[in-house]
């Protein structure tokens, strides 16, 4: 019996689960996901930098729990925070963009 397994879009999936852009659920679901990659982001960048989140932690100032919780998503993340971990506890400039 042949495997009738039929590709789908991500675009097409996410249109289906969570609206199209534009709707309350997308944009909920979008907003999250952006959180998601930004722990994401800093968990990969600190790593390169051959720190342990406690280290990270203790060069700007916070808790390991705290850069656990960022990293796992399951904290908001001020600005002025996020710039003081990549400020103090990496050394480097934040840059944002929009689009």
């Amino acid at each position: 019996m042949k495997n009738k397994t039929r590709v789908v879009r991500f675009e097409d999936h996410l249109n289906k689960e969570y609206g199209v852009l534009g709707t309350k659920t997308r944009d909920q679901y979008e907003e999250g996901f952006e959180a998601f990659k930004l722990g994401v982001m800093l968990q990969e960048f600190r790593k390169e930098k051959g720190l342990t989140q406690g280290e990270l932690a203790e060069k700007c100032g916070t808790t390991k729990t705290y850069i656990s919780r960022i990293e796992n998503d399951a904290s908001d993340i001020r600005l002025s925070t996020l710039m003081r971990i990549v400020r103090d506890g990496f050394g480097s400039k934040l840059r944002l963009t929009f689009d």
